[in-house]
C-alpha cells in the first residue's frame, strides 16, 4: 500500500462511522432498512479500515496524518479492533433487538421510526468517538474525544426514556464529565511543561512528550500522573471512581451495555496508559500507584458482584473487577506485566461483551432480568446458555478459555516482579469471580424452571443474536486454546508502551 494512501487510513477509520450517522440522521426515517443498512456500512467500512492499518502497523510501522495529529501504530490498532470488530458484532444484534423494542413499545410506527433514527445514529457517533480517541496523538484532542464518546454513549443509556434510564444517564453525563475534567487538567500541564521545552504546537503531541518526559519536573510528573489516572480512570470504572457504573450498563440497551463494557471501558484504559506511559519507564512510583489501586479495584468490583440480584448489575460490577486485573498488570510495569494487561484487555472485551449479549437474549424472550426470578433456562435457550457458560469460564479464568491465559500471565507477571501480595490477592478475588459467575450459570439456566421460564412464550433468541454470540464464544475458547493467534500484535502493542530487554519474555514466549 503506497504511503500517501496509508497514512489517511486513520482518518478514514473515523470518518466512515461519521459519515454513516449524519446520513441516518438524515435519511433513516424513510424506512427502517436504511437506518440499519447505513449503520452495518458505517461499522463495517471502520473494521475494513481497522484491519488495513493493523497490516501495516503490526509490520512496526506507524501511521500519520495531518502533521501526526492522527497518528496509529500496533497499540492504536488493538484498540481499534475491538472497537470496530465488537462495533460490528453488537450492530448486527442490534437490527432484531431493537425491532423487538420498537414493537413492544406500542409507539406510533411514526415514533418507531424516529427512536431507532435516533438510536443507530448516537451508536454510529459512540463507535466514530471511541475510534476517534484510538488514533488521536494531541492529548488534548484525546480528551475531547474521550469527552465526546461520553456524551454520545449517555445519551444511548437513556434511550429507553423511562425513570430509571433517565437517571442512570444524567448520573452517567454527571459523573463522568466531572470526573474527566481532571484528565483535562493532566493534559494542560503536559502541554504547559512540553511547549516550554519544545515549543508550539509539538507540546501537544504524545510522542513527542514522551522524548523529553525524563526532563519534565517531578512535580509536573506527580501531578499530571495523578489528573490523569482519577480522568481517565473514571471512564475505566476504577474504583473509587466506579458509582456510575453498575446504572448505566445495567439501564442501556444491551447492545449498548455490551460496547461499554466490551469497548469503552477499554478505550478509557488505553487514553490512561497512552498519557501516563509517557513517563515510563523512569518514573516507577506512577506503576505502583496503578498497581495499588488497580489491585483495590478488582477486589471493590468483585465483592460488589455477589451482592447483585439484577444479571446486568452482576456483569456490570464484574467488569469494575476485571479492569483491576488490567490495570494491575500495567502497574506491574514489566514487559510480561504489560503484554498481559494488554492480553486481558482483549480476552476481556470479548467475553464481557459476550456476557452482556446473552443476558440480553435471555431478557429478550423472558422479559425478565433477576436472576432469582429465573431457573432451568437452559432447557428452552442451549445456546443461549452454552454461550453464557463460556464466557462466564473465561472471565473467571478458567481453561481452555481465553481468560485463563492473561489471568495467568498477570500472576506470573507479579511473580517475577517480587509483588506477591498482589498475586495473593489476585487469586483470591478470581475465585471469587468464579463463585459470581457459577452462581449466575446455576440460578439462571439450571434447576426447574420458573414460572418466567416456563412461560408458553419462552424460545431461544433469533438467529443473528445467537450468530453473534457463538462467534464470540468460540473466540473465547480459540484464543484460550491457541494464543500464539495473537501473540504478535499484542506483543507489538506493549513494545509500544515500554521498551525493555526481552530476557523476561520467556512466559510471553511460551504462548508461541
Amino acid at each position: 500500500m503506497h504511503n500517501e494512501v496509508a497514512s489517511i487510513l486513520p482518518v478514514l477509520v473515523v470518518a466512515i462511522p461519521t459519515a454513516a450517522a449524519v446520513l441516518i440522521f438524515v435519511f433513516g426515517r424513510v424506512g427502517f432498512w436504511v437506518h440499519e443498512t447505513l449503520a452495518l456500512l458505517g461499522v463495517a467500512g471502520a473494521f475494513g479500515c481497522t484491519l488495513a492499518v493493523a497490516h501495516q502497523t503490526i509490520q512496526g510501522t506507524a501511521l500519520e496524518s495531518f502533521s501526526r495529529q492522527f497518528y496509529a501504530d500496533s497499540l492504536s490498532s488493538l484498540i481499534m479492533f475491538l472497537v470496530s470488530g465488537i462495533g460490528l458484532l453488537a450492530t448486527i444484534y442490534s437490527l432484531k433487538y431493537m425491532r423487538q423494542h420498537a414493537e413492544h413499545a406500542e409507539l406510533p410506527a411514526a415514533t418507531s421510526m424516529h427512536r431507532l433514527t435516533v438510536f443507530y445514529g448516537w451508536l454510529m457517533l459512540f463507535v466514530a468517538t471511541m475510534l476517534w480517541a484510538s488514533v488521536s496523538n494531541n492529548v488534548i484532542m484525546l480528551y475531547v474525544a474521550v469527552e465526546a464518546s461520553t456524551i454520545a454513549s449517555g445519551l444511548l443509556v437513556a434511550f429507553y426514556w423511562d425513570k430509571r434510564a433517565l437517571e442512570a444517564g444524567y448520573k452517567y453525563l454527571m459523573l463522568l464529565t466531572v470526573g474527566i475534567t481532571f484528565s483535562l487538567f493532566g493534559c494542560v500541564l503536559l502541554y504547559a511543561v512540553g511547549a516550554s521545552m519544545i515549543g508550539g504546537a509539538r507540546g501537544l503531541l504524545i510522542t513527542d512528550l514522551r522524548q523529553i518526559a525524563g526532563s519534565f519536573p517531578l512535580t509536573t510528573v506527580v501531578l499530571a500522573s495523578a489528573f490523569l489516572i482519577v480522568g481517565f480512570g473514571t471512564k475505566a470504572g476504577i474504583a473509587p471512581f466506579h458509582p456510575w457504573l453498575p446504572d448505566a450498563h445495567a439501564e442501556a440497551p444491551t447492545p449498548v451495555s455490551a460496547l461499554l463494557s466490551g469497548v469503552m471501558l477499554k478505550v478509557a484504559i488505553y487514553a490512561l496508559v497512552r498519557t501516563v506511559s509517557i513517563f515510563f519507564p523512569g518514573f516507577s512510583p506512577v506503576a505502583s500507584f496503578a498497581l495499588g489501586i488497580g489491585v483495590f479495584t478488582l477486589v471493590i468490583g468483585d465483592i460488589m458482584a455477589l451482592a447483585q440480584d439484577d444479571l446486568k448489575r452482576m456483569l456490570a460490577y464484574s467488569s469494575v473487577s476485571q479492569m483491576g486485573y488490567v490495570l494491575m498488570g500495567f502497574g506491574i510495569g514489566t514487559q510480561l506485566g504489560i503484554y498481559a494487561g494488554l492480553f486481558h484487555v482483549l480476552n476481556h472485551a470479548m467475553a464481557k461483551a459476550l456476557l452482556f449479549l446473552a443476558a440480553g437474549a435471555v431478557m429478550y424472550s423472558t422479559g425478565v432480568r433477576r436472576i432469582s426470578q429465573l431457573g432451568g433456562l437452559a432447557k428452552k435457550m442451549p445456546v443461549t446458555a452454552f454461550c453464557f457458560f463460556a464466557g462466564a469460564l473465561a472471565i473467571s479464568g478458567i481453561p481452555p478459555f481465553n481468560g485463563f491465559q492473561s489471568k495467568l500471565a498477570i500472576l506470573v507477571a507479579g511473580g517475577k516482579a517480587g509483588n506477591w501480595w498482589a498475586v495473593a490477592i489476585g487469586i483470591a478475588a478470581s475465585l471469587v469471580t468464579l463463585v459470581v459467575a457459577a452462581k449466575a450459570v446455576k440460578s439462571v439456566f439450571w434447576g426447574d424452571m420458573s414460572p418466567a421460564v416456563a412461560a408458553e412464550g419462552v424460545r431461544e433468541a433469533p438467529l443473528s443474536l445467537t450468530i453473534v454470540m457463538v462467534v464470540l464464544a468460540l473466540l473465547c475458547l480459540g484464543i484460550g486454546i491457541y494464543p500464539k493467534a495473537v501473540y504478535e500484535p499484542l506483543k507489538s502493542a506493549a513494545c509500544v508502551l515500554q521498551t525493555i530487554p526481552h530476557a523476561e519474555g520467556s512466559m510471553i514466549a511460551s504462548q508461541r
